[in-house]
């Protein structure tokens, strides 16, 4: 299996820092932290970190290994690179409220645990620091406005930030379980196709002509197109992922050239953090194996 992994690697883009992360458990290594897990001190985890965790372990958010501590946190926010000079503009946090951190000690191992109260994951707690909203805000999205909604997000959430490498455990529950391919799945099944230029496109509204047009231009220079609709957590009044998916589905069954496509879902949260935001999602597209991006 390394030597196959090997080879396909090999055969697309680089991921992004030069390895793809693989932070999940199997075996009984899992099940030794499984057991280890309910003698944990318990992190709650929301939708959004619940989808950040596991985008982290499966290598979508290479190089990462957990969520960011303060030098990494820093340099992100006001110079979109991590503290080693790589670029990198959406810090991937784990806020939590003041009371739930101050019991906690540096070293320590922590179970998180998400809404449902299972146990998905392991947290090596490294760091625990507050850190500056206002900043964020102003920096990330570009005004401090609480209408907008990665703010609103942002100054909801808790005022102590936990940074330390992650372990997975046990997968979310996914929407549209045929389209979910990891980066490794789908680097393998460009590999397959014998893909080496692949634009990747992501949205989080249903296809529109425009989308089509320039979805059809960009087949005309690359071997394939990576249509990558994000379906994890958007603001309210988003059109829902069902009725997205399903424009896909009939585009891609009607309209585009077989055996040039493939279609997978993105099962991150939308930051609405704008330019920041397009370059983030440019470079996970690499690690899926991208080497364009739409």
């Amino acid at each position: 299996m390394e030597f196959e992994e090997a080879v396909i690697m090999a055969e697309t883009i680089a991921p992004h820092g030069g390895k793809l992360v693989n932070r999940v458990l199997s075996g009984p290594e899992r099940s030794e932290a499984l057991e280890r897990a309910g003698t944990l001190k318990q992190i709650p985890l929301g939708p959004w970190e619940l989808s950040d965790l596991e985008l982290i372990a499966v290598g979508g958010f290479s190089p990462l290994e957990g969520f960011l501590g303060r030098a990494d946190y820093l340099r992100v926010v006001r110079e979109m690179h991590l503290e080693g000079g790589l670029p990198w503009s959406v810090p991937i946090t784990l806020p939590v409220d003041g009371d739930i951190a101050a019991p906690l000690k540096v070293g320590e191992e922590l179970a998180l645990v998400g809404p449902d109260r299972e146990v998905y994951g392991l947290l090596n707690l490294e760091e625990k620091f507050g850190y500056d909203k206002s900043e964020e805000a102003r920096n990330v999205y570009r005004t401090e406005d609480p209408a907008h909604p990665g703010v609103r997000k942002l100054l909801a959430q808790g005022e102590v930030l936990l940074a330390g490498p992650v372990r997975l455990l046990n997968r979310p529950a996914h929407s549209f379980p045929d389209y979910h391919f990891d980066p490794a799945e789908t680097r393998r099944i460009f590999a397959e196709k014998g893909w080496r230029r692949v634009v990747g496109f992501q949205t989080r509204n249903p296809i529109h002509r425009a989308h089509e047009y320039i979805q059809k231009c960009a087949l005309e220079i690359v071997d394939g197109l990576f249509l990558n609709p994000l379906v994890g957590q958007t603001k309210g009044d988003d059109i829902s992922a069902e009725v997205r998916m399903k424009s896909y589905e009939v585009i891609l069954e009607r309209y585009y050239p077989a055996g040039r496509t493939v279609l997978a879902v993105f099962p991150a949260a939308m930051r609405y953090a704008g330019p920041r935001e397009a370059i983030f999602h440019a470079l996970v597209r690499k690690n899926y194996g991208c080497t364009h991006f739409i």
